[in-house]
């Protein structure tokens, strides 16, 4: 079984409510939202600074919705499970690699994506040849040593896919709602509806130093 191997410098994401309405027109058919409360669901934005990997160093955003994970026998309990409906990057190399091995969606232009570490805090920038996409920030807690497994569903046409992916650093997460996130109109942003999305997260996580790997792509 051959794996792929990402290393990082940093990876910090955190988790918002969204309208149920907004992750079922999102979702292909065979995936259903999970909600936190009734008529709201969860998006999932997640940001990497790659140092090491294939296809060399870039930046990463991810747009998700947050789904049921699929348990399998012998292996540990999945941490999350997420549909990316919108993955932008740094480089045309990494948007290619990802398309071709993982079948991600993707922006097909290059993005700014900054990461600035300020304190207890990450900012992050995402820009489109300057026009703004995306502001966000995640704070820290506690960091441990942790192995957590994620699922990511792809869907490419008529064939559907899923990847085990296993993130491997010092972690830290926690729900104390000291993150924010600013949205703006952009293709990467349709079909939410942007005004309806919390702009404090209720849950935020860090890792540090680290590697992400993927098992061999499953079609289902």
């Amino acid at each position: 079984m051959e794996y792929t191997h990402y290393g990082y410098r940093h990876a910090v994401g955190a988790y918002f409510q969204m309208p149920t309405s907004d992750a079922r027109r999102l979702l292909p058919s065979n995936l259903q939202p999970v909600e936190v409360q009734h008529t709201r669901s969860i998006l999932a934005l997640t940001c990497f600074d790659f140092v090491e990997s294939e296809v060399g160093a870039y930046h990463e955003v991810v747009l998700a919705v947050v789904v049921p994970p699929l348990v399998e026998p012998g292996k540990p309990l999945p941490k999350a499970a997420f549909f990316p409906f919108i993955v932008g990057t740094t480089t045309e190399a990494s948007r290619l690699h990802a398309i071709e091995r993982w079948h991600l969606p993707h922006y097909m232009s290059d993005l700014e994506i900054e990461m600035h570490e300020v304190g207890n805090r990450m900012d992050v920038y995402v820009r489109d040849n300057g026009a703004p996409v995306l502001d966000l920030s995640v704070t820290k807690h506690d960091f441990q040593p942790a192995r957590n497994l994620y699922n990511s569903f792809m869907v490419d046409g008529n064939r559907k896919f899923k990847a085990n992916i296993y993130m491997e650093a010092p972690h830290s997460e926690h729900e104390e709602e000291q993150g924010r996130l600013t949205l703006y109109e952009h293709p990467m942003t349709e079909g939410l509806t942007l005004d309806d999305i919390d702009i404090y997260p209720f849950r935020e996580q860090w890792y540090l130093k680290g590697r992400q790997t993927f098992e061999p792509l499953i079609e289902l």
